[in-house]
């Protein structure tokens, strides 16, 4: 039988992250081979991996980084908000983000890259963190911008540290004005990103089917009020310029000074720089909007805990 020594199990727990117990464990049973009881924890991470992913994990952060003319934003899942506030969960989601820089076309491509400091895959080293942290957890999304000349802005509205929060927002300004200019609209243009929720850039970036959805919402409602066609279109044509303040950044009024459109606030900026001044993109990532969370009794989670 091999003499598993503690120096043994601390470089097995440097090489994995998992506990002491579980690194003790994998030596025994693989006879102090280290290279084979770092698979034997990664089998075993796959299979506590397995047995936590059919649980609701709408938690988490989102992560946001900008690297001279390039950001990218990135959302991570867990179940509860007390891993969010995990040192090692917090360092996963900014690694994450960093290379969602050069891998943020899609999911997939961030999941297969390379996780930095091990021979991982982000994908693999997100199973290693279920393993090690305890909960499910889920790459959900990602998006990188980048500009030719100008700035990308970052914003994070409620951080917990550097570069991490609830709801996270980068802004491409395209532009060869003052770069020192640029970035303080751009921190404005994001936090009024923040808070106001735009879908799209401008009205003519709307998609065909919920411009079409809404105005037949729109038609149906002005119907409903028994007037003539003629003037059913006026008030629908009315609506729908009230639907674009509320979905087109463009469209809103600026939350900084509460009067003047977003438009009108980057034409003055180029006529202060000298050079014109276009938002070539946006993204803003609201933490866990659009899942469906589970609300569970105490009873049922006590219930579902006995039974494994």
């Amino acid at each position: 039988m091999a003499n598993i020594t503690a120096a043994l199990v601390k470089s097995l727990r440097d090489k994995t992250g998992a506990g002491m117990m579980d690194c003790k464990k994998a030596l025994t049973e693989t006879e102090g081979d280290i290279e084979t009881a770092v698979d034997w924890l990664r089998k075993k991470g796959l299979s506590m991996a397995a047995k936590k992913a059919g649980r609701v994990a709408a938690e988490g952060l989102v992560g946001v980084v900008v690297d001279g003319k390039t950001g990218a934003v990135a959302e991570v899942n867990a179940e509860t908000d007390f891993v969010a506030r995990n040192d090692d969960f917090q360092a996963f989601v900014r690694n994450v983000t960093s290379i969602a820089l050069t891998n943020g076309e899609s999911i997939d491509a961030l999941a297969a890259a390379a996780y930095p400091g091990s021979d991982r895959s982000v994908a693999d080293e997100l199973t290693h963190q279920i393993a090690t942290i305890g909960e499910n957890m889920a790459l959900r999304r990602c998006v990188a911008l980048a500009v030719n000349d100008g700035v990308v802005v970052p914003y994070v509205h409620g951080a917990l540290g550097e570069g991490i929060g609830k709801i996270g927002v980068i802004v491409a300004l395209e532009s060869e004005g003052d770069k020192a200019a640029l970035e303080a609209l751009g921190k404005q243009i994001a936090m009024h990103i923040a808070a106001a929720r735009p879908e799209f850039v401008a009205v003519a970036d709307i998609d065909e089917n919920s411009l079409a959805r809404e105005r037949d919402v729109l038609t149906e409602q002005a119907r409903a009020s028994g007037r003539p066609e003629e003037i059913i279109e006026k008030m629908v044509e009315g609506r729908l310029r009230k639907y674009y303040e509320e979905v087109a950044l463009l469209e809103q009024v600026f939350v900084i000074d509460n009067e003047t459109k977003v438009s009108k606030v980057l034409e003055n900026a180029a006529k202060e720089l000298g050079k014109p001044v276009a938002l070539k993109a946006f993204v803003r990532f609201a933490l866990g909007e659009g899942i469906e969370k589970v609300e569970e009794s105490l009873a049922d989670e006590v219930a579902a805990t006995l039974a494994g």
